[in-house]
This record gives C-alpha cells, sequence and structure tokens, in this order.
C-alpha cells in the first residue's frame, strides 16, 4: 500500500492515477475540510479529466483520511514555499511529514519525496532529521526524490505520457519505486541519483523562464521604438534553429515563477543570467500597468473604475492562482495606494480572492470602457462580441480586433 502525503494540485492526480491502475492507495491531509470533501465524492478543484478520473479512483478503492498510514511505501507531496528575500526554499512542510512518517512507517520504507526542492535539500535538510531520529538510511528508511513534471490545465494527460525522473541513493531501490509509477505512466522512467533528480527539475523550469525573459524583453524593446513584436518572433521563428516565445503580462504558478529563484538563492554569485532574467519577469506586470496607464491617457479614460482586468489565475482554463501575474498586478496597486482594479475570472466566480472582483461576466464588461486580457482563456475567445466598442489591451495578441492594443 501507497500513503500519498499531501493532497493538492500534485498530490490528488497522482494518489488518483495510481489507485485507478490497480495499486492499493491511500490519501493523506492534514486539512480535515479537503479530506471530508473528497470522501463526500467531490474534488477540490477544477482540472481537465479529474473528475473522471477521480470515479475510477474511487471504485478501485482509494481512501482519504488525515491520518498517516503504517507501511512500507510513502509518496511526499506538499508544499514548498521560498523566502522573497533570500531566494532559498523552505522545506519546513517536507521535513512536517519526513518527521511525521518516521512515526509510523516499517522498517526499509521508502519515502519518495515528489515536492519540488532545490539541489541539496535531500542531503542538508532532509537526511538529517531521518538520522537525528536514530534511523539508518538505506537499512531503515530509504529515500528518493521523483519530482513531478505535469502542468495545470493538462494534468491527467501529462502524468500518463511524460517522461518521469526518479533519484535514489541504491539503484535497487530506484528501479522498485519505477515500477510503480511503471503502472500508468507510457512516458520514458529514467533512474538516476537525488542530486541530479533535484537539478533537473529546478533547471527544465529556469530553461523556459529565461526563455519567457527574453520575449518579455523583446517586447519592451519593440515597445520602445513602436515595431511590432509579434511580427518581428514569427519572422525569426521560420529559422530552424530559432524558437523565440510569444511574451505575456508576466509569470504565475509554482513552479516557473519560483524554482529559479532557488539557484540564484543558492549561486548568487554564478546565477547571473537567471536572476536577470527572473527580474525581468517579476518586473513584467508592472510594465503591464505603466501601459494601461498609457493607454488610457491616449483615450480620454480619466477614472481607473472604467479599466477591468479579465482574468486572475495565472494560466488559461485552470483554477490555480498562485503567482498570478494578475494578482502581482493588483498588488503592485495597493502598496502604490492606488484603487485597485476590477477583474473578472470564469473560473473564480464562486470564490472570491481580490476586492472589485465581479461573478458575472456581462456586468462586469457592461460597467467598464477599457479590458486587459490578463489570462487567455477560452471563455474570453467566446465572448468577443460582447467586447466590442471597448478599449482592449490584449497581452497576449489573441483578440480579433484591429484596433486592439498590444504590450
Amino acid at each position: 500500500m501507497i500513503n500519498v502525503i499531501g493532497l493538492g494540485y500534485i498530490g490528488l492526480p497522482t494518489a488518483l492515477m495510481m489507485a485507478s491502475h490497480g495499486i492499493e492507495v491511500v490519501g493523506t491531509d492534514y486539512n480535515k475540510e479537503l479530506v471530508d470533501t473528497l470522501n463526500a465524492g467531490h474534488t477540490t478543484f477544477q482540472e481537465d479529466g479529474l473528475d473522471e478520473l477521480f470515479i475510477d479512483a474511487v471504485r478501485s478503492g482509494i481512501t482519504f483520511t488525515t491520518e498517516y498510514q503504517r507501511t512500507d511505501m510513502y509518496i511526499i507531496s506538499v508544499p514548498t514555499p521560498y523566502d522573497k528575500f533570500s531566494k532559498k526554499v523552505d522545506a519546513c512542510y517536507v521535513i512536517a511529514a519526513i518527521r511525521q512518517v518516521m512515526k509510523v512507517c516499517l522498517k526499509g520504507a521508502i519515502v519518495v519525496i515528489e515536492s519540488t526542492v532545490s539541489p541539496g535539500t535531500m542531503d542538508n535538510s532532509v537526511r538529517p532529521v531521518v538520522e537525528e531520529y536514530g534511523y539508518k538510511i538505506g537499512v531503515d528508511l530509504h529515500l528518493v526524490h521523483a519530482p513531478e513534471r505535469i502542468i495545470p490545465g493538462n494534468m491527467v494527460y501529462e502524468l500518463l505520457h511524460n517522461n518521469r525522473t526518479i533519484g535514489a541513493d541504491l539503484k535497487e531501490i530506484g528501479e522498485k519505486v519505477k515500477e510503480y509509477y511503471a503502472s500508468f505512466c507510457q512516458g520514458e522512467i529514467v533512474v538516476t541519483d537525488i542530486r541530479s533528480a533535484e537539478m533537473s527539475k529546478v533547471v527544465e523550469n529556469t530553461f523556459r523562464a529565461v526563455n519567457i525573459a527574453f520575449a518579455n524583453e523583446l517586447a519592451r524593446i519593440c515597445r520602445h521604438d513602436n515595431m511590432d513584436v509579434y511580427e518581428i518572433i514569427r519572422i525569426c521563428n521560420m529559422h530552424p534553429r530559432v524558437n523565440i516565445l510569444q511574451p505575456g503580462p508576466g509569470v504565475g504558478g509554482h513552479c516557473i515563477s519560483v524554482d529559479p529563484w532557488f539557484l540564484v538563492g543558492d549561486y548568487p554569485r554564478l546565477a547571473k543570467v537567471i536572476d536577470e532574467s527572473m527580474k525581468t519577469n517579476d518586473s513584467q506586470p508592472e510594465f503591464v500597468l505603466n501601459r494601461i496607464h498609457e493607454i488610457m491617457q491616449e483615450n480620454g479614460i480619466e477614472d481607473n473604475r472604467k479599466v477591468g482586468l479579465y482574468g486572475l489565475t495565472y494560466k488559461e482554463n485552470v483554477d490555480d492562482y498562485r503567482e498570478s501575474p494578475t494578482l502581482q498586478m493588483l498588488e503592485l496597486q495597493e502598496r502604490h495606494l492606488a484603487r485597485p482594479l476590477k477583474c473578472y475570472d470564469p473560473f473564480l466566480e464562486n470564490h472570491k480572492i481580490a476586492e472589485n472582483q465581479y461573478n458575472d461576466f456581462d456586468k462586469f464588461v457592461t460597467d467598464l470602457d477599457m479590458i486587459v486580457i490578463m489570462v487567455k482563456h477560452d471563455h474570453i475567445k467566446q465572448n468577443w462580441d460582447k467586447l466590442r466598442g471597448k478599449v482592449v489591451l490584449d497581452c497576449f495578441n489573441i483578440c480579433p480586433f484591429k484596433n486592439a492594443y498590444h504590450i
């Protein structure tokens, strides 16, 4: 039996996927309300295919509880926040979970850490805690790191098809863990050492963050001299060895906007390009806010109560708003004592997370003269007609109106 610890955006889909493929699974989370919701037959967030997967897992016998189980296999998938000042990862939730596991686990248990951690976290933070309890690593308990690589909005598909990395001290332990993941994973599963597994996940997200920063910086350069950044990117991408990403209003989520800072925090004198790239991405919401002000002046809009932000989530077609660029922009306004802009998100109509948030799209549009597309939900693509006659700032170059503004 596998005890999956942490039933959030990563832990829950992983637990459901394993259970639906014939593995006995008990899901554990300290949040009683969350556990009660799952036991009542409801998922806790919106995700394509998740409800169907949940039904399959329940039929296969998965159970949910707040208690840690006595078994020989654990998967820990808890948050790993980072300190915004030191830029270092805080492994407190991982360590807390490890401590609880050691109170109940069988001798020789395997503990798989799926949570994203900075390189060296297992050696510097996790191993000392295990040894503090008198456990001999490799005998009494085996540590494994298997970072997740899935993205909200496509989780179920990516759980099935993405490649995976498993880091273990002993190859035979890594191969044993691989068998569990191979029960559902159709991608390649690589077994390596723990340090390489830690580094690979952070490097993947850092690579993407740096490339996004290049696109965002290019947008600023083109805006400065009134050039069409989208046309320039389109032409450049015709080259067989060039693949420039599209600029946007910022970077959100709990991976690309966070993980690269781990390297900056751990290697401040070496991670120069990464540091500057993250600063570019982090300042992109401010760049968009300045662009809003320019467009308001150009169109004679003097009252910011007539300006609204469409989209509060960090990416399209999900209800996950962690580190969302829109929330970053609203926080920036608050720091400058400005009245927060009105906002709306179709995925958060029943979940208020911001001041001046609407739960009705039609009323949101009616009350405004200018709308800023901060998230490219499919919903907005199906409702362009309702925006006719409005000033539109399109942060993604998706609006069909010829007079739409761009970043």
